[in-house]
């Protein structure tokens, strides 16, 4: 039997992001299961719910876990950005058969300091009391940021399908040292199922050096890779395809 599959897409996205994989894998006879984090089923026209000014972390990870307990068995979660981050927290809280953490967000434990996440949310970081209110990143900063080393027409497509976020989740992973709830801290004891950790050499709002963090953080067996020339959007082609050989090798194991 193959393991089900859970998809967790990233800040600021909503599960259409997954819907090429969605496709491959159920086509290759894993079930698969796409939730949407909380308020982010939505028109990306529309206006912010209230609520993104107050939900957190650990309602997103209280969110996608009870998706987790309604399967008949563990699943593979795959988690990309801030999903992988999630996908973490997900884990130590059900388990799960395995890890795929793609261009992961910094937990409270993997992090690294760089320059380029700072610039990528510079816009939301100057605006008062931003940590407060729904945060939604401007197309300039995104295209910097995010979808680097995109073909210009699949980034502007992408960035018109942004929703709006939470701006305390957003503190919450950008600053973990003055978040009192802790909330992206993770018990890496309990994440010892085998894990694959993948990431872009030219991401720039996740940058190499917080895969690596998480890829040493993690005590079950982690196969690590890097794709070069590829940024932080693993979505197109042909990084979607890279990133699909990678997948296939690390879920043969569970066959």
């Amino acid at each position: 039997m193959k393991p089900p599959l859970l998809f967790i897409h990233g800040m600021w996205s909503t599960p259409h992001v997954w819907d090429w994989f969605a496709d491959r894998y159920r086509a290759a006879g894993h079930a698969v299961h796409v939730p949407a984090l909380p308020y982010h089923d939505v028109d990306p026209d529309a206006p912010p719910s209230p609520i993104l000014a107050s939900i957190g972390v650990q309602d997103y990870v209280d969110a996608v876990a009870a998706t987790v307990r309604t399967l008949p068995e563990s699943p593979v979660i795959v988690g990309h950005s801030m999903g992988g981050m999630l996908a973490q927290k997900v884990a130590e809280a059900t388990g799960a058969r395995g890890l795929a953490l793609l261009s992961p967000a910094p937990t409270a434990t993997a992090q690294s300091l760089s320059i380029a996440p700072l610039r990528t949310v510079f816009g939301i970081t100057v605006k008062r009391q931003w940590w407060k209110q729904p945060t939604k990143i401007d197309a300039e900063r995104a295209r910097w940021g995010i979808f680097n080393e995109v073909p210009a027409d699949i980034a502007n497509a992408e960035i018109a399908k942004l929703v709006w976020d939470s701006g305390r989740v957003l503190f919450q992973i950008s600053m973990p040292w003055a978040d009192k709830t802790r909330a992206t801290r993770v018990d890496y004891d309990r994440l010892s199922m085998p894990a694959l950790v993948l990431v872009g050499d030219h991401d720039r709002i996740t940058p190499i050096a917080v895969a690596r963090a998480t890829a040493r953080a993690l005590t079950g067996h982690t196969d690590y890779r890097e794709i070069p020339g590829a940024g932080h959007w693993l979505f197109h082609d042909p990084v979607r395809e890279k990133v699909a050989a990678e997948m296939d090798a690390f879920l043969g194991q569970f066959a």
